[in-house]
């Protein structure tokens, strides 16, 4: 491996570093982004249930919050919950604003090292041609084979690099998009839910 890197030359340590960031990236957001983590099974119903007990004070909305994501939106409801159905609804969507934005965190780094590592790959071709030409002698004949050979290595290493950080880095940038857009429905859903329940209850 060390001397694959040795033969792509010095622009491959901008794609070394760009892998790293997207792998330490990809394991963050897959330990993260788990459904049970987001949106825990029972949660709706454990709160409707301490609803209709008449048991909500500061802590169990403190605990709520703390719980998940989808518990810090549900939270946001049961601080309004004597408020009309307006205001309740409006301070649920403003927390899962707040958690979208939380949940999509770092997906803009990660699709800009799919964009721009193939542009890096490209750079180190680049580079690689001018070895190549640079290895011509004054009369534009006889050029060094070393030379020759270091330019090619350089072009060639280096785009095979940006396109294998590029692939996996775009296809998890889409999975996380999708996987974060579902839950954002689904937690839009079951706040609504929790909002109709709250005052079809006050009916």
């Amino acid at each position: 491996m060390l001397a694959i890197i040795q033969a792509a030359g010095w622009p491959i340590w901008l794609l070394l570093i760009a892998s790293v960031i997207a792998l330490t990236l990809i394991i963050e957001r897959s330990i993260y982004l788990r459904r049970v983590r987001i949106l825990p099974p029972k949660l709706l119903d454990e709160v409707v249930r301490v609803y209709h007990n008449g048991k909500v004070d500061a802590n169990v909305v403190a605990t709520l919050e703390q719980n998940s994501p989808l518990g810090r939106v549900l939270a946001s409801g049961l601080r309004n919950v004597d408020a009309p159905r307006d205001v309740m609804k409006e301070s649920i969507e403003e927390a899962g604003r707040g958690t979208a934005h939380e949940l999509e965190r770092f997906l803009t780094t990660l699709g800009t090292i799919a964009t721009l590592a193939p542009l890096m790959g490209l750079f180190g071709t680049v580079v690689g041609m001018i070895e190549i030409f640079g290895s011509q002698n004054a009369t534009g004949t006889g050029a060094n084979p070393t030379q020759l050979a270091h330019g090619i290595s350089i072009a060639l290493y280096n785009t095979g690099f940006g396109l294998a950080i590029a692939m996996p880095s775009l296809v998890f940038y889409r999975h996380f998009r999708a996987l974060v857009d579902s839950f954002i429905i689904d937690m839009e859903q079951q706040a609504v839910k929790f909002v109709d329940i709250v005052h079809s209850a006050r009916k």
